[in-house]
């Protein structure tokens, strides 16, 4: 079976597809020899190179599909590379040999939750494409009274920026105060969507979280900033609503079969993270070693005028030494003291006798 070599060399990791179209084009690849054209088909057998050196790679229906589940924490961005150098959700997952891993939708920076990752670039396309309608559903907290008014006119439509768009369904599951959550379901996956249809109806968003994507929920024993790997029978369902066919191999099997195993036994901790928690917490530090440096330095200013204090009764009782007759002078002492100095220096390097602590001990 063959297929277009710039789909072939975007699936082995060196770069968009959009960009191999472009090394393609420059004449930088060749098959079996000669220079390729863009949209040229490639078979299993063929040789394929680009500047000169061999690319190894396997035909998409015999390469094993993978799809891996992440929650996400808050703070991490969606994207491979930063120009800010934020924490990005690709830090995290497993590496991937002869591969990569390719994001199923996106959550913004301060979104927290389900995340999809798969080997499988088709699946992926199909999976964000709005014409198969997958549903999202979304654990939402919102700030404001949600009348039944405000909620018919999201349920009905509301228009935004870039078209029309509503909730599939509206359901309150708790709450209280001016703070209550709310789970809605879209299908599609424009940018902020979720968030902008409560902001046309005067209501914010506090926090939201993706709990489910299609076919796949998010499990209760997967911990923030972790991920595990989808087994045959979930990756097949998933994949069987967007009218793809299975793969032969598709599945878990020894070291990552123990691991899935192991993680709903005992789930992994949390990671402690994001970047906006990690702002937060550097903020409160810098606040804390500010009241400590302000405490410091007003005990620092008291220690110094106490410090100012002693000398100052320091000067007084040299002042007062001061006043005081000076000793006098006695020449016996000085004559005495001389002769103890010089008595002292004359047996500085006499021969001292043998010390023995028993009788007769050291005798010659």
């Amino acid at each position: 079976m063959s297929e277009k070599l710039q789909k072939v060399l975007a699936r082995v990791g060196l770069g968009s597809r959009r960009y191999m179209e472009e090394v393609i084009a420059a004449g930088r690849v060749s098959v079996n020899g000669q220079v390729a054209q863009v949209g040229e088909r490639i078979e299993p057998t063929d040789e394929l190179r680009i500047d000169g050196r061999k690319v190894q790679f396997q035909i998409e229906d015999e390469i094993r599909r993978r799809v891996l589940i992440y929650y996400k924490p808050e703070g991490e961005i969606c994207s491979r590379n930063d120009p800010e150098s934020r924490p990005t959700v690709f830090e995290h997952l497993p590496p991937i040999s002869n591969d990569r891993w390719v994001m199923v939708g996106r959550l913004d920076i301060n979104s927290t939750g389900l995340l999809l990752f798969t080997n499988d670039g088709e699946l992926a396309n199909r999976l964000m494409h709005p014409s198969n309608e997958i549903e999202r559903e979304y654990a939402v907290r919102v700030m404001g009274e949600v009348t039944p008014e405000l909620r018919k006119n999201m349920l009905n439509g509301v228009v935004l920026d870039d078209g029309p768009a509503k909730f599939e369904s509206f359901t309150e599951i708790g709450g209280e105060g001016i703070n209550r959550w709310y789970q809605v379901v879209v299908k599609e996956g424009r940018n902020r969507e979720v968030r902008r249809i409560f902001e046309s109806q005067g209501l914010k968003v506090s926090r939201l979280l993706r709990t489910r994507y299609g076919t796949v929920i998010l499990p209760r024993e997967l911990r923030t900033g972790r991920w595990m790997e989808l087994d045959k029978q979930d990756i097949d369902n998933l994949a069987k609503t967007v009218e793809l066919k299975p793969r032969q191999g598709t599945g878990l099997f020894g070291m990552a079969k123990r691991r899935n195993d192991r993680m709903q036994d005992k789930p992994m901790a949390a990671r402690r993270g994001g970047y906006l928690r990690q702002q937060r917490r550097d903020t409160e530090q810098d606040q804390h070693e500010g009241q400590d440096n302000h405490h410091y330095n007003h005990q620092r200013q008291d220690h110094r005028s106490d410090r100012q204090d002693r000398s100052y009764g320091n000067r007084e009782r040299s002042d007062f030494r001061s006043e005081r007759p000076a000793p006098r002078f006695d020449a016996n002492r000085e004559r005495s003291g001389n002769n103890f100095n010089q008595s002292r220096d004359e047996n500085k390097f006499s021969p001292r006798k043998p010390f023995s602590l028993k009788k007769g001990f050291n005798k010659p």
